[in-house]
């Protein structure tokens, strides 16, 4: 670390408040029984003086040539050295204000960091607004259909709720449709509305729930308790049958996967995401075998899906901007079995196959 001073008239100097009588021998004293000493380069030590012509509170001058002086702690057990900070020495010896401290991080920023925000990044931040106020537009006006609605949806059709996913369907294409285009492949292999399964696929990005809910299939999401307290979002979410999830809580995650398990018994169909988080780099993480498992205690079909491109329009933690580009969803074949390390394998290949495939 080096220590420079921005006057290149007045030498380093450090304060001490003690008595003028103190004589630099004695300081050197101190500084060996606390473990202290000067290092500098052999050609050039630094000297120490005491001068009582000297600056207000000076006592120890190192001339100007000598910079690059450095605090070491060494220690008789160990065979090397490492910076040593006496904060009691620091508050009776208080630097002035003109010293400056810089170490190796000094240089280690970005040229461009403090470049202001291109234009480009200016059109991803009007549009990111623009995008929430018709999201939030749009589910207000269609939460009040919702909550008319509600009293009867409870009454004729509890478990699938297609009239509330049928709301959701209008409010995400809504949303999405005047910033991006979504393209659908494989819709043969979804099942019939009315036949539960388990689908899963890959989370890149915050946009990923509005892609999936125009698929219009009345799968219930798993999703954090935290989201729930959303004015009219969470709202919205709890009167569509969205299973909360507190995640780092046991008996939380053993009531979701319960009542998944009931809901496919009633006929409903549920989803999740089985790397857990979005990622953050676009790579497909880890699967966990939870989905699998209750699709072959079920005996119920696992559909794979594949999102590409949504974690390039909105990335995971840049949740404020929406970048130009298109979705592509990618409808795999159904995937049945009892062995949920088997499924889980199988569906994760596949998703990663099609990945590596649109680059």
């Amino acid at each position: 670390m080096e220590i420079a001073s921005y006057s290149s008239h007045s030498p380093l100097r450090l304060c001490d408040k003690r008595p003028r009588n103190l004589c630099a021998s004695s300081l050197l004293r101190l500084c060996s029984s606390k473990g202290l000493c000067t290092v500098s380069s052999p050609s050039k030590q630094a000297i120490l003086r005491y001068s009582y012509n000297s600056a207000q509170n000076s006592l120890l001058h190192f001339p100007r040539k000598h910079v690059g002086v450095s605090w070491q702690f060494f220690s008789r057990n160990k065979k090397f050295s490492c910076p040593y900070y006496d904060d009691k020495f620091h508050n009776r010896n208080k630097m002035p204000r003109h010293v400056v401290v810089r170490s190796e991080l000094a240089e280690s920023g970005t040229t461009g960091a403090a470049y202001p925000l291109t234009e480009l990044q200016w059109g991803s931040k009007v549009r990111g607004i623009f995008f929430y106020a018709v999201s939030a537009i749009a589910a207000t006006f269609l939460f009040v259909l919702m909550l008319v609605a509600h009293p009867f949806v409870l009454l004729l059709d509890r478990y699938q709720r297609r009239f509330h996913h049928l709301i959701a369907k209008i409010w995400a294409k809504v949303t999405v449709t005047p910033f991006f285009i979504i393209e659908l492949e494989g819709l043969e292999n979804l099942p019939l509305p009315d036949t539960p399964a388990v689908y899963i696929s890959n989370h890149q990005s915050f946009l990923d729930i509005y892609t999936l809910l125009t698929l219009g299939r009345g799968f219930k999401f798993i999703s954090k308790t935290g989201i729930f307290l959303i004015p009219i979002i969470g709202w919205a979410m709890l009167m569509m049958g969205v299973i909360p999830l507190k995640r780092m809580d046991r008996r939380s995650q053993l009531e979701s996967v319960k009542r998944c398990m009931d809901l496919i018994k009633k006929g409903a169909s549920v989803f999740f995401f089985p790397e857990g988080t979005r990622s953050k780099d676009g790579k497909l993480g880890n699967f966990k075998k939870g989905a699998f498992s209750i699709a072959a205690k079920a005996r119920v079909p696992v559909i794979p899906m594949t999102l590409i491109g949504t974690g390039k329009i909105m990335p995971a933690g840049m949740e404020g901007i929406l970048n130009m580009g298109s979705v592509k969803v990618i409808i795999h074949k159904p995937i049945e079995g009892s062995d949920p390390e088997v499924m889980c394998n199988e569906a994760r290949n596949k998703i990663a196959l099609a990945l590596n495939h649109q680059g």
